[in-house]
């Protein structure tokens, strides 16, 4: 039922292998290495859409993590109340905790698929799934490190006898380079679980459950059922752990999340520096610098006749309305209202305050009325 899918990795690594082929020996275990690496390489780059969902199905799970805390302290210990609160939170805002595991789902089947090729080939097979008889043959006998790629730490007869005895290697030497494989793909496959949750930043419920899952449950399952994986399957999961270690690496370097330091020193680098001579003045202009405390003093317009010698008003720093002198007077002149001086203000001349009174009628006449000087106020 699954032969297609079977044909298509199988196709995808002849492809590799016959690009190889050109400049190194297609016999050789370097050549069908080389072939599973690129495989590998060639569905995670098929893959990178989804990788970026999952990324930002983790930065909208930090977003709501405030608004999350607020519900685990409204309903205390409800966790049942709790629990139905946040997964309608979820729903709300469209983030789906499993979203996190999008790159992992669509790999189990091509992984399903090379272990299905890699188990199958053996010394005298015919050719697989759009494989030649002699490609057969090459890939079951091809060498890494000493080991055929289609040998296992735990071989059933009679293929364990076919293949050693077709490649010359040594069940202690298969069993070496084995279990050397285990061992570093359970610790990548740590650390990429480790660096998944730096990626993605605390979290709480059902996805705190996932993670912790995958963080210890993937290595220890990956270490008991590696002894029966095939080399190649071995180094097939291993280059997968190291692409995605690489490429978890550069987004957490260009996508920090949200609150880390990583993120708060890229908003700082990314803030708009203000340049203290923009705020100078411009050369020639005189700096503005009003007192603190102080308000400028405003001028009330006044509409006066030419001829009118009304005072003017004006407004001080307080509000308070003040009369100013007509023009022509000056401080000095004792001006009052109306426009007179003081001294005429009191009956006097101006001119002739301190002359001396005649008795007779002419000096009063010469000196004139009494008034004289005094202008009629309208």
């Amino acid at each position: 039922m699954l032969d297609w899918l079977y044909t298509a990795i199988a196709w995808v690594m002849k492809q590799w292998h016959a690009l190889f082929s050109t400049f190194l020996d297609p016999a050789s275990g370097i050549t069908w290495a080389l072939s599973i690496v690129f495989l590998v390489v060639t569905i995670r780059v098929l893959l990178f859409r989804l990788f970026v969902k999952q990324v930002k199905s983790q930065r909208a799970m930090q977003e709501i993590q405030p608004e999350i805390q607020k519900l685990r302290k409204q309903y205390g210990s409800d966790k049942q109340g709790f629990s139905q609160a946040m997964m309608a939170l979820q729903k709300e805002r469209g983030v789906n905790p499993l979203a996190g595991c999008l790159p992992i789902l669509p790999q189990i089947p091509v992984f399903i698929s090379l272990f299905h090729v890699l188990r199958r080939l053996a010394p005298g097979k015919e050719g697989l799934y759009s494989w030649s008889d002699e490609l057969t043959q090459q890939a079951s006998i091809a060498k890494l490190f000493g080991a055929p790629i289609s040998a296992s730490f735990n071989m059933t007869e009679p293929k364990r006898t076919d293949v050693l005895d077709a490649s010359g290697a040594s069940e202690g030497n298969v069993r070496l380079v084995a279990i050397a494989l285990i061992v570093i793909m359970c610790l990548t496959t740590f650390f990429t679980q480790k660096q998944i949750q730096k990626r993605s930043g605390p979290v709480e419920g059902q996805a705190a459950m996932v993670q912790k899952l995958l963080l210890y449950g993937m290595p220890l399952s990956l270490f008991v059922s590696g002894f029966f994986f095939p080399i190649g399957v071995l180094l097939y999961w291993f280059t997968n752990n190291l692409w995605t270690l690489g490429q978890q690496f550069y987004i957490l370097k260009k996508l920090p999340p949200p609150g880390s330091p990583g993120a708060l020193a890229k908003a700082a680098a990314e803030k708009p520096q203000i340049d203290p001579k923009s705020l100078a003045p411009k050369p020639g202009a005189k700096p503005v610098r009003p007192k603190p405390g102080t308000r400028a003093a405003t001028t009330a317009p006044v509409t006066t006749s030419p001829t009118s010698t009304t005072p003017a008003s004006t407004v001080d720093a307080d509000g308070a309305a003040v009369d100013v002198p007509p023009a022509g007077t000056t401080p000095g002149d004792g001006a009052v209202p109306g426009g007179a001086t003081a001294a005429q203000a009191n009956g006097r001349p101006s001119g002739g305050a301190n002359r001396p009174r005649s008795g007779s009628s002419g000096s009063r006449s010469a000196a004139g009325p009494a008034n004289r000087g005094k202008r009629k106020r309208r």
